[in-house]
């Protein structure tokens, strides 16, 4: 991505260094999170608001979407 308004592509400090790995990028004024497969650059990629991606986090955070 070359958008000038989103921050360079990283790694989520949860993956596992495997094939299990997404990577996330944010706006520069907070406003948007992208989230792609690591395995998949030119794949679809999750879009969140700011209060959104706030939300999915605490939600993983409590356990909310794991699947056990």
């Amino acid at each position: 991505m070359s958008d000038p308004t989103f921050r360079p592509w990283r790694k989520s400090t949860r993956s596992d260094g495997g094939q299990n790995c997404v990577e996330v990028s944010d706006a520069v004024d907070g406003s948007t999170m992208l989230v792609r497969d690591s395995k998949d650059k030119t794949g679809p990629n999750l879009t969140f608001t700011g209060s959104g991606w706030t939300a999915f986090i605490a939600g993983a955070k409590k356990g909310q979407f794991d699947l056990t």
